[in-house]
This record gives structure tokens, C-alpha cells and sequence, in this order.
């Protein structure tokens, strides 16, 4: 159980990063066609979970 738990919270850590770093790679543009300003970054990543 405990493993299962760990690796669950090191999957979700890495879909976080993973969406993080595309997100923060797209131009200004790009973001505002999707309807996300560049200070929502982290959360739209975090809501991603």
C-alpha cells in the first residue's frame, strides 16, 4: 500500500512537470488560443491532476 501510494504521488508529479514545461513552452499566443494567460500556468497544471 504504501509503495502504491508513493508511486501514485511520483506519477501525478510527473504529469504536473510534464504539463508544466509544454505549457510554459508555448508562446503567449498559443495560450491565449487555448484561453490560458501565462500566470495561470501552474494552476491549470495543478487542476490537470
Amino acid at each position: 500500500m504504501l509503495f502504491s501510494n508513493m508511486r501514485k504521488s511520483v506519477q501525478r508529479w510527473n504529469q504536473y512537470r510534464t504539463t508544466l514545461n509544454e505549457l510554459n513552452q508555448m508562446t503567449d499566443r498559443e495560450l491565449s488560443d487555448i484561453g490560458i494567460s501565462r500566470w495561470q500556468i501552474k494552476e491549470v497544471a495543478k487542476s490537470a491532476l
